[in-house]
């Protein structure tokens, strides 16, 4: 069977262009957004190369492609915007799928889930989300984790409950290290990393925040549908190939369980 196709281009109208999966894909480059100081999704070794769950991820798709895959270093509050002004192709950048950013920006299926802990001083006195109340705690400028925070410290009612913002997971740390702040929300891996560093002496985690689990996706332009579905697709082959489950114990580690289920029970992906 054969199927003729004839383009008709009116006087005065333009040719639609190539889109952006096209374009990645002549330009022989994947930019990738990726925030290198969120171990163990993206961070430098000691000769500061970037490297990461996330930085895997980015050299897996730039494989599937068949281009070279870039790093932009990028720090979490401009993970939207690196997109969005087309200093990245994608962000591979632990960002939360919300209905909120979706307004602004396109959501791949995700890639990875987190659950949330509350990790605090050991001077604190805090050993709950209870007992948080009077406190200063605080969490990285826009991120899921701080936002569920606000939800906490707001639900308290009490004005001597104080929540501070920062520029990076990085500076929400040095401020709990300084006594700045009292208590943080963030994952156990991260968590567990820090303590083991002895960066920040006398932290601990005190148990599970009340949050849902944290659900990331890869972030690409709302128009570019083309190479949203690409994605998808990547995603989903990551996943049934093992890929997924061999990067997660590569960088995540199986002594809390195997890599979990990317999928809501009840929902079609």
């Amino acid at each position: 069977m054969v199927i003729f196709a004839t383009a008709f281009v009116a006087s005065g109208t333009s040719i639609a262009h190539a889109d952006q999966l096209d374009d990645i894909i002549s330009s022989g480059k994947l930019r990738c957004a990726v925030e290198l100081d969120f171990p163990p999704n993206g961070a430098r070794d000691k000769d500061n190369k970037p490297i990461g769950f996330d930085v895997d991820y980015c050299n897996d798709l730039a494989k599937a492609l068949g281009v070279e895959p870039e790093i932009v270093d990028t720090p979490d509050p401009d993970r939207i915007p690196a997109v969005l002004s087309g200093r990245a192709d994608v962000g591979i950048a632990v960002a939360s799928d919300t209905l909120e950013r979706a307004r602004t920006i396109g959501f791949s299926i995700p890639y990875f889930v987190f659950k949330t802990i509350i990790l605090a001083r050991e001077d604190s006195g805090i050993a709950s989300a209870e007992t948080m109340k009077g406190h200063a705690v605080g969490g990285p400028a826009g991120a899921y984790e701080t936002l569920a925070l606000e939800k906490t410290v707001h639900g308290f009612g009490d004005p001597g409950s104080k929540i501070l913002t920062f520029q990076s997971q990085s500076d929400t740390f040095l401020a709990l290290g300084e006594k700045k702040i009292d208590a943080t929300y963030t994952t156990p891996v991260i968590a567990t990393n820090l303590i083991r560093s002895g960066k920040y002496p006398g932290l601990k985690i005190v148990g599970d925040a009340p949050v849902a689990p944290d659900y990331c996706a890869f972030l690409i332009a709302r128009q570019e549908q083309g190479l949203l579905n690409y994605v998808n697709l990547f995603l989903n082959r990551q996943v049934r190939s093992g890929r997924y489950a061999e990067l997660y114990a590569k960088w995540v580690g199986t002594e809390g369980g195997p890599a979990p289920s990317l999928t809501v029970p009840g929902t079609y992906r």
